[in-house]
Order: C-alpha cells, then sequence, then structure tokens
C-alpha cells in the first residue's frame, strides 16, 4: 500500500471515531447505561488520542506527534462538552473534558511507545536479514 493511501486510512480512522463520540454524545442522559463517566471517557479519548497520534505521525516526530495529538483531542473534548449542552439530560462538565485530556494523554502515550517498539522491531529484523 502507498504512502498516501495509509496516510488517508489513518485520517479515515480519526474521523470515523469522532463521529463515534458524536454519535455518543447525542445520547439522551437517561439511556446511558451504568456508572460510564469515568470509564467511557477515558477510554473513548484514549482510543482517540491514539489514532491521532499514528495519523501525525506520518508527517511529525514522535514529541510533536505526542503533543499535537493530545491538543487535538483535548481540543475536541471541548466540543464535545459543548455538544452536550443541547442533548436532553446531558451537561457540559469539566471534570470531563479534564478526563477526555487524561484519555487522550494516556491513549496517545501508548501509541508511541508501541510505535516505537514496533518500528525498533522491525528495524532490528531487517537488519539481521541483511547480514545473513
Amino acid at each position: 500500500m502507498n504512502p498516501a493511501m495509509r496516510r488517508s486510512i489513518r485520517w479515515l480512522a480519526v474521523l470515523l471515531w469522532t463521529a463515534a463520540i458524536f454519535s455518543f454524545s447525542s445520547i439522551p442522559g437517561s439511556q446511558i447505561p451504568g456508572n460510564y463517566s469515568v470509564l467511557g471517557h477515558l477510554s473513548e479519548y484514549a482510543i482517540l488520542g491514539a489514532l491521532l497520534y499514528f495519523a501525525l505521525r506520518f508527517d511529525l516526530d514522535r514529541s510533536r506527534a505526542l503533543s499535537l495529538a493530545i491538543i487535538l483531542a483535548s481540543a475536541y473534548g471541548i466540543t464535545d462538552e459543548f455538544h452536550q449542552h443541547f442533548v436532553v439530560m446531558r451537561t457540559p462538565d469539566p471534570a470531563d473534558w479534564a478526563l477526555d485530556t487524561l484519555g487522550a494523554l494516556a491513549g496517545a502515550a501508548i501509541a508511541m511507545f508501541v510505535g516505537g517498539y514496533v518500528g525498533l522491531r522491525a528495524e532490528h529484523s531487517a537488519t539481521r536479514v541483511a547480514t545473513q
């Protein structure tokens, strides 16, 4: 697969996940199952942070991709909380936004370390094959 196609697929994944978050936020408060709040915010935004990191990593170095992934996911969290103002029995909550940002940080950091580990393994394998 060519690089442009891989880049497009990564950004499509980000777009689809932000659409999923928007649809989750559109559920009226009375229909949200159980104790969703903390785990839901952390996991939704950990996934978004990781997806953003992998999309941005295509064009940026690791630290810039990490920083920008967290910033973009956090900014999306602000728009998500604003959107909830218009949903029945939902309210914007700065604590939820903080959880979103924390989840994005965790997801992007994990993606950075996993991506670095996989890259090192691939590089090591390629070096071994070349020397044999």
